[in-house]
């Protein structure tokens, strides 16, 4: 109960932040681009503007499933998406061709990114496991090699922040100067894309929640032994 007191702040702002993106994406999923071109297309001319038209564009299933693929330098659209000629398929597609021109540039943020993924997958398995068991069995060890992993994922939730506010900046300009959008075009575009950040600051907050949680507990733990 302690917890939930601690955490619902968090959680209600993620539940809101999930309701306000599906809501918006929706909403300008049915206002069609008056260039009437689609997402696949304006992330295609946006990658080869800035040197990238040798980077995979593929259609992937799912709803928002929409990502860049570093390893395969692929830019992967939902098909939601890809196919369809509307603000917020163009604003989506836009924001992972941005990622793909950080990846070229070497864009600090998200280099840091993928240097800590594999520590971050480690962290966020075995965190859990071991803030448990130091709770069960009341042990500020544990708690504090607990703390110290999970500190990995508080910091992939923070390096993740300014890499996809970044892309979303990234896709507004190219969509502009390319001409892909009107001047009237770029509100809508910027309330997509908003509304997708929101739901990254709203992961750095839980994230941030559970970490102060976890160093109350440990303080508690140590001044009683």
């Amino acid at each position: 109960m302690y917890y939930l007191m601690f955490i619902l702040p968090a959680l209600i702002i993620s539940i809101y932040a999930q309701f306000k993106v599906s809501s918006t994406f929706k909403r300008y999923s049915e206002v069609r681009s008056s260039r009437g071109i689609t997402g696949a297309e304006a992330a295609r001319t946006i990658l080869a503007r800035n040197g990238l038209g040798g980077i995979g564009l593929e259609a992937v299933a799912g709803n928002l499933s929409d990502h860049y693929d570093p390893t395969a330098r692929t830019v992967r659209l939902s098909e939601s998406v890809y196919g369809s000629n509307s603000i917020a398929a163009i604003g989506v597609a836009a924001h992972e061709a941005g990622h793909a021109i950080q990846h070229q540039q070497k864009y600090g943020p998200l280099e840091l990114r993928h240097a800590i993924v594999p520590i971050t997958n480690f962290a966020s398995s075995a965190s859990y496991f071991i803030l448990f068991l130091g709770m069960i069995i009341q042990s500020a060890n544990l708690l504090l090699v607990g703390i110290i992993l999970f500190s990995a994922v508080v910091l992939f939730h923070l390096v993740t922040l300014p890499v996809e506010l970044n892309a979303s900046r990234r896709a507004v300009a190219q969509l502009s100067e390319a001409a892909l959008i009107t001047s009237s075009e770029v509100p809508m575009v910027k309330k997509v894309l908003g509304a997708a950040a929101f739901t990254y600051l709203a992961a750095v907050l839980a994230a941030l929640s559970n970490l102060l949680y976890y160093i109350l507990m440990f303080v508690g733990s140590s001044s009683d032994e």
